[in-house]
């Protein structure tokens, strides 16, 4: 079966759903905040559901469409797209801007989640 937007393991969330799905979420949340007009978003879509597949379980993935969501764009200051903000108990604890390949981002996250350093 091929993996289609409907089945993404990359979860949707807006303004109204953000607190529960990503504040009081028991595993560290990455929040992509993209925009459907954003090349690089795009770009990143793909790497980003591969490592929701696999470390479901340990790491939650999240996506905000910041058109549709600008009071939560707005709280965290963020204003380039994409921008990948990782959560930890319910708060930021590292900040990535910008597409790049799956290798990369795990080495940028790293720091914050030593088991997601590339193998």
């Amino acid at each position: 079966m091929t993996s289609t937007a409907t089945d993404t393991p990359v979860i949707p969330v807006t303004d109204a759903t953000f607190a529960a799905e990503v504040l009081a979420s028991d595993l560290p949340v990455l929040v992509d905040f993209t925009a459907a007009w954003c090349g690089p978003c795009r770009m990143i879509a793909p790497v980003l559901a591969e490592l929701a597949e696999e470390e479901a379980g340990r790491l939650k993935i999240v996506k905000l469409d910041v058109d549709a969501n600008p009071a939560t764009q707005a709280a965290y200051g963020v204003l380039s797209m994409p921008t990948l903000l990782l959560f930890r108990a319910g708060e930021p604890v590292k900040s990535v801007v910008g597409a790049r390949p799956k290798r990369r981002l795990r080495q940028d996250l790293a720091d914050e989640l030593p088991w997601l350093a590339p193998r």
